[in-house]
Protein backbone atom coordinates (compact mmCIF):
# COMPACT_ATOMS: atom_id res chain seq x y z
CA UNK A 1 0.00 0.00 0.00
CA UNK A 2 1.42 3.55 -1.34
CA UNK A 3 1.77 5.50 1.76
CA UNK A 4 0.19 8.75 2.26
CA UNK A 5 2.50 11.83 3.06
CA UNK A 6 -0.29 14.49 3.84
CA UNK A 7 -2.81 14.79 6.03
CA UNK A 8 -5.38 13.65 4.25
CA UNK A 9 -6.43 11.37 1.38
CA UNK A 10 -7.36 14.10 -0.95
CA UNK A 11 -4.53 16.46 -0.13
CA UNK A 12 -1.93 13.63 -0.74
CA UNK A 13 -3.46 12.59 -4.47
CA UNK A 14 -3.35 16.43 -5.06
CA UNK A 15 0.44 16.33 -4.22
CA UNK A 16 0.65 13.64 -6.50
CA UNK A 17 -0.97 15.18 -9.14
CA UNK A 18 0.92 18.57 -8.71
CA UNK A 19 4.37 16.83 -8.48
CA UNK A 20 3.29 15.09 -11.71
CA UNK A 21 2.51 18.52 -13.04
CA UNK A 22 5.64 20.22 -12.31
CA UNK A 23 7.58 17.30 -13.46
CA UNK A 24 6.46 17.96 -16.78
CA UNK A 25 6.55 21.21 -17.00
CA UNK A 26 10.25 21.09 -16.13
CA UNK A 27 11.14 18.50 -18.18
CA UNK A 28 9.42 20.59 -21.42
CA UNK A 29 10.89 23.64 -19.53
CA UNK A 30 14.45 22.26 -19.83
CA UNK A 31 14.34 19.99 -23.12
CA UNK A 32 11.58 21.57 -25.30
CA UNK A 33 12.92 19.64 -28.36
CA UNK A 34 11.78 16.22 -26.70
CA UNK A 35 8.53 14.77 -25.52
CA UNK A 36 8.91 13.41 -22.11
CA UNK A 37 7.47 10.15 -21.50
CA UNK A 38 5.00 8.97 -18.45
CA UNK A 39 8.74 6.98 -17.23
CA UNK A 40 10.82 10.25 -17.73
CA UNK A 41 7.58 12.22 -15.84
CA UNK A 42 7.39 9.32 -13.17
CA UNK A 43 10.63 9.52 -12.27
CA UNK A 44 11.49 12.90 -12.03
CA UNK A 45 7.87 13.34 -9.80
CA UNK A 46 9.53 9.89 -7.66
CA UNK A 47 6.55 8.08 -8.71
CA UNK A 48 6.40 4.65 -10.29
CA UNK A 49 5.43 4.81 -13.74
CA UNK A 50 1.78 3.02 -13.33
CA UNK A 51 1.28 6.10 -10.80
CA UNK A 52 0.71 8.66 -13.29
CA UNK A 53 -2.30 7.07 -14.86
CA UNK A 54 -3.82 7.33 -11.37
CA UNK A 55 -4.09 10.71 -12.27
CA UNK A 56 -3.86 11.49 -15.56
CA UNK A 57 -5.38 8.48 -18.31
CA UNK A 58 -3.71 9.94 -21.11
CA UNK A 59 -0.61 11.87 -22.12
CA UNK A 60 -3.10 14.11 -24.01
CA UNK A 61 -4.80 14.77 -20.59
CA UNK A 62 -1.51 15.13 -18.83
CA UNK A 63 -0.53 18.02 -21.41
CA UNK A 64 -4.09 19.40 -21.28
CA UNK A 65 -3.69 19.94 -17.58
CA UNK A 66 -0.30 21.64 -17.88
CA UNK A 67 -1.69 23.93 -20.38
CA UNK A 68 -4.83 24.46 -18.30
CA UNK A 69 -2.22 26.31 -15.62
CA UNK A 70 0.06 27.36 -17.97
CA UNK A 71 -2.40 29.78 -19.48
CA UNK A 72 -3.87 31.28 -16.57
CA UNK A 73 -0.36 32.16 -15.49
CA UNK A 74 0.20 33.78 -18.88
CA UNK A 75 -2.67 36.06 -18.92
CA UNK A 76 -1.90 36.85 -15.18
CA UNK A 77 1.70 37.77 -15.80
CA UNK A 78 0.80 40.19 -18.95
CA UNK A 79 -2.51 41.51 -17.55
CA UNK A 80 -0.28 42.53 -14.18
CA UNK A 81 2.76 44.59 -16.39
CA UNK A 82 0.12 46.28 -18.47
CA UNK A 83 -1.94 47.46 -15.85
CA UNK A 84 1.34 48.82 -14.11
CA UNK A 85 1.49 51.45 -16.72
CA UNK A 86 -1.01 54.58 -16.91
CA UNK A 87 0.28 55.30 -20.73
CA UNK A 88 -1.45 53.15 -23.80
CA UNK A 89 1.20 52.64 -25.48
CA UNK A 90 3.51 51.86 -22.95
CA UNK A 91 0.70 49.07 -21.60
CA UNK A 92 1.73 48.18 -25.53
CA UNK A 93 5.53 47.76 -24.92
CA UNK A 94 4.92 46.63 -21.38
CA UNK A 95 2.77 43.39 -22.94
CA UNK A 96 5.41 42.85 -25.27
CA UNK A 97 7.90 42.75 -22.11
CA UNK A 98 6.23 40.37 -20.49
CA UNK A 99 5.83 38.01 -23.29
CA UNK A 100 9.41 38.16 -23.91
CA UNK A 101 9.92 37.73 -20.39
CA UNK A 102 7.80 34.10 -20.47
CA UNK A 103 9.96 33.13 -22.72
CA UNK A 104 12.72 34.15 -21.51
CA UNK A 105 11.74 32.00 -18.58
CA UNK A 106 11.05 29.26 -20.28
CA UNK A 107 7.15 29.56 -19.98
CA UNK A 108 7.03 30.10 -23.68
CA UNK A 109 8.80 26.81 -24.61
CA UNK A 110 6.45 24.42 -22.45
CA UNK A 111 3.10 25.50 -24.45
CA UNK A 112 5.14 25.74 -27.93
CA UNK A 113 6.28 22.38 -27.15
CA UNK A 114 2.09 21.11 -26.27
CA UNK A 115 1.23 22.51 -29.30
CA UNK A 116 3.44 20.45 -31.66
CA UNK A 117 3.53 17.08 -29.66
CA UNK A 118 0.42 17.32 -28.14
CA UNK A 119 -2.35 19.94 -30.51
CA UNK A 120 -5.12 17.58 -29.09
CA UNK A 121 -4.30 19.72 -25.50
CA UNK A 122 -5.62 22.90 -27.20
CA UNK A 123 -8.42 21.48 -28.86
CA UNK A 124 -10.94 22.51 -26.23
CA UNK A 125 -13.27 25.46 -26.06
CA UNK A 126 -12.38 26.78 -22.91
CA UNK A 127 -8.30 26.56 -24.01
CA UNK A 128 -9.13 28.45 -27.19
CA UNK A 129 -11.10 30.85 -25.76
CA UNK A 130 -8.27 31.60 -22.59
CA UNK A 131 -5.71 31.87 -25.67
CA UNK A 132 -7.91 34.20 -27.57
CA UNK A 133 -8.12 36.41 -23.94
CA UNK A 134 -4.47 36.43 -23.76
CA UNK A 135 -4.53 39.52 -26.31
CA UNK A 136 -7.25 41.27 -24.43
CA UNK A 137 -5.09 44.21 -22.52
CA UNK A 138 -2.78 44.57 -25.69
CA UNK A 139 -6.54 45.32 -27.77
CA UNK A 140 -7.35 47.33 -25.02
CA UNK A 141 -4.54 49.39 -25.11
CA UNK A 142 -4.33 49.89 -28.48
CA UNK A 143 -7.99 51.06 -28.10
CA UNK A 144 -7.46 53.45 -25.81
CA UNK A 145 -4.53 55.02 -27.79
CA UNK A 146 -6.76 55.42 -30.39
CA UNK A 147 -5.28 53.48 -32.53
CA UNK A 148 -7.35 52.46 -35.59
CA UNK A 149 -8.29 48.48 -36.15
CA UNK A 150 -6.74 47.74 -32.98
CA UNK A 151 -7.39 44.44 -33.65
CA UNK A 152 -5.81 43.76 -36.67
CA UNK A 153 -2.13 46.01 -34.93
CA UNK A 154 -2.49 43.60 -32.44
CA UNK A 155 -1.91 40.93 -34.82
CA UNK A 156 0.82 42.81 -36.48
CA UNK A 157 2.31 43.43 -32.42
CA UNK A 158 1.88 39.77 -31.77
CA UNK A 159 3.99 38.52 -35.04
CA UNK A 160 6.70 41.23 -33.69
CA UNK A 161 6.79 39.39 -30.19
CA UNK A 162 6.39 35.68 -31.71
CA UNK A 163 9.45 36.67 -33.79
CA UNK A 164 11.43 38.18 -30.68
CA UNK A 165 10.60 34.97 -29.48
CA UNK A 166 12.19 33.04 -31.82
CA UNK A 167 15.12 35.06 -31.47
CA UNK A 168 15.35 34.71 -27.76
CA UNK A 169 14.64 30.85 -28.28
CA UNK A 170 17.10 30.67 -30.82
CA UNK A 171 19.72 31.98 -28.25
CA UNK A 172 20.00 35.99 -29.04
CA UNK A 173 20.52 38.04 -26.74
CA UNK A 174 17.51 38.75 -24.41
CA UNK A 175 18.16 42.27 -23.60
CA UNK A 176 19.06 43.19 -26.79
CA UNK A 177 16.11 41.61 -28.37
CA UNK A 178 13.73 43.37 -25.75
CA UNK A 179 15.25 46.57 -26.54
CA UNK A 180 14.89 46.46 -30.17
CA UNK A 181 11.43 45.44 -30.18
CA UNK A 182 10.23 48.12 -27.24
CA UNK A 183 12.57 50.88 -30.14
CA UNK A 184 10.21 49.48 -32.97
CA UNK A 185 7.07 49.91 -30.93
CA UNK A 186 7.75 53.29 -29.34
CA UNK A 187 5.05 56.04 -30.10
Amino acid sequence: MPRITAASVPEHREAQRRAILEATRELLTTRPDVEPTFAEIAAKAGLARPSIYHYFASRDELFRAVVVEALPRFRAAVTEATDAQDEPMAKVAAYADANLTLVADGEHAVISTLAAISPGAFDDSWVEEMHGRLTGPLVQALRDAGVAEPEVVAELVNAVVHRASALIEGGADVDKVRTAVRALLAP
